[in-house]
């Protein structure tokens, strides 16, 4: 691939490859958590972190689990710095009815002009289309993030 994309997965995605894998869906969203996961590692493409991930990692319960997340994201090269425009923006995005953390991860993507907040929450998903007008990144499911960058570098590659 490429371009190189600057991309911020939220806790849901980041948790995706350690979910029972017996679902197709979860199997599928788990391996392109970790292919966009392994471009972030060989440098092609940037991972964002922020504050808001290393609070939301750090309520997970199980200590095995913790750790698992926390390699995943030690791949990050970009972290988002706190700040008073950034709390601003986490709070009008809670008014808009977003979770404080979902608030606070999309406040983190949007602050970093990240290409994609990605997220496997269907919830979350439904809720960003409904005011994609009002949102300065793009919110997608990892899986379908993928398969379109891929359709469009094979679109590519053909018209030359």
């Amino acid at each position: 691939m490429a371009k190189q994309y600057k991309l911020y997965l939220d806790v849901c995605c980041l948790n995706r490859p350690f979910d029972d894998q017996t679902q197709q869906r979860i199997r599928l969203e788990a391996e392109a958590v970790l292919l966009i996961l392994n471009q972030c590692q060989i440098g092609a493409w940037k991972l964002v972190t922020s504050n808001a991930l290393d609070a939301e990692i750090g309520l997970t319960p199980n200590p095995t689990r913790l750790r698992q997340v926390q390699d995943l994201l030690s791949v990050a090269t970009i972290k988002v710095q706190t700040s008073d425009a950034l709390e601003q923006r986490i709070a009008d995005l809670t008014q808009l009815g977003f979770t404080f953390y979902d608030a606070a991860h999309m406040a983190s993507a949007e602050r970093s002009q990240s290409d994609a907040f990605l997220t496997t929450d269907d919830r979350l998903l439904r809720r960003a289309r409904q005011f994609l007008d009002q949102l300065k990144v793009k919110v997608e499911n990892p899986l379908q993030w993928l398969t379109q960058k891929m359709q469009e570098e094979t679109t590519d590659e053909n018209s030359k």
